[in-house]
């Protein structure tokens, strides 16, 4: 599998809880926090919810 950059961009505040757990669950803590994960299909569907929220790269 493919690993991808995961990068908050945006704050979760004013968002619904449900933002807030999935980008909780993507391991993102704080603007500008990264992490690199695999790119499994659960992962894409997650990084999808949250899209407006975060910056994806492909490493």
């Amino acid at each position: 599998m493919a690993k991808i950059k995961i990068t908050q961009i945006k704050s979760v505040i004013d968002r619904s809880e449900r933002q807030k757990k999935t980008i909780e669950a993507l391991g993102l803590r704080k603007l500008n926090h990264s992490v690199e994960v695999e790119a499994t299909p659960a992962i894409i569907g997650m990084v999808r919810k949250v899209n407006h929220l975060v910056a994806v790269e492909t490493i």
